[in-house]
């Protein structure tokens, strides 16, 4: 493959302040996202809420996916009732990137959710939140200042994708306060923090879906967005070879 994958990047749907006056709802991404694909030699486009019904064709002209951190998700999606330390949900960024992830996994397309987009994974899957992670923890150690990210240890599994990516116990940035609860049909836990929290979670049957709870692109650790890149250029090698 000659030219670098393609990776779609989710995005925020919020409000959002700039230039002299212009208050607006905003489609918007941290810069270090588009950054730390660039620098594991991918081509970075961002991906706003849209209608779910276009999302198999948006993911046809991609090579891999990056689900982005961000807001709470529903609970209502999960069939709980929100805590009261949940954040208000954005419907319509849940529908849009459960429709990207489906439409993804369906063509095998290499995956990775960051912080959010690792719980998407496991919701998808069936599977439920923690949603006040200090209730289960007694600690606030993953979220102990707010906007503020911090640092702890995550260690993989051996045999899997996690452990492959990793080679051992790794420091991580993380601001999240909710985690994996129960986990969803086709995925394995294949990272924990000391204290038992699920750091990463994988689907067994696809080449590459991996989520994890903390933040690479806030650090200078490339291995996981390489691993990403690598198995989106080999995808689409494969897919020009068929095509051809």
């Amino acid at each position: 493959m000659d030219r670098p994958p393609l990776i779609g990047v989710t995005t925020y749907l919020t409000e959002a302040r700039w230039g002299a006056a212009w208050t607006l709802p905003a489609a918007l991404l941290p810069a270090a996202y588009p950054r730390h694909v660039q620098s594991a030699g991918g081509l970075a486009v961002m991906l706003p809420p849209d209608d779910p019904a276009t999302a198999a064709a948006v993911v046809e002209r991609l090579d891999g996916l990056v689900l982005a951190g961000g807001e709470d998700l529903d609970p209502a999606l999960y069939g709980q009732q929100p805590h009261p330390r949940a954040g208000d949900p954005v419907p319509e960024r849940d529908r849009w990137e459960l429709a990207l992830l489906a439409a993804a996994l369906d063509r095998d397309l290499p995956v990775l959710g960051i912080c959010r987009g690792m719980q998407l994974m496991n919701v998808h899957a069936g599977g439920t939140l923690v949603q006040h992670l200090p209730d289960r923890v007694g600690h606030d150690g993953h979220n102990p200042q707010v906007g503020v990210f911090t640092g702890h240890a995550v260690t993989p599994s051996a045999g899997v994708l996690a452990g492959d990516v990793l080679d051992g116990a790794t420091p991580v940035a993380t601001h999240h306060h909710q985690g994996v609860d129960r986990l969803g049909d086709g995925l394995i836990a294949t990272a924990a923090a000391e204290d038992g929290t699920i750091e990463a979670v994988e689907f067994t049957c696809h080449r590459f879906a991996l989520g994890v709870q903390w933040h690479p692109e806030m650090g200078d650790d490339l291995r996981v967005i390489k691993a990403l890149v690598a198995a989106a250029r080999s995808g689409a090698a494969r897919s020009t070879v068929a095509a051809g």
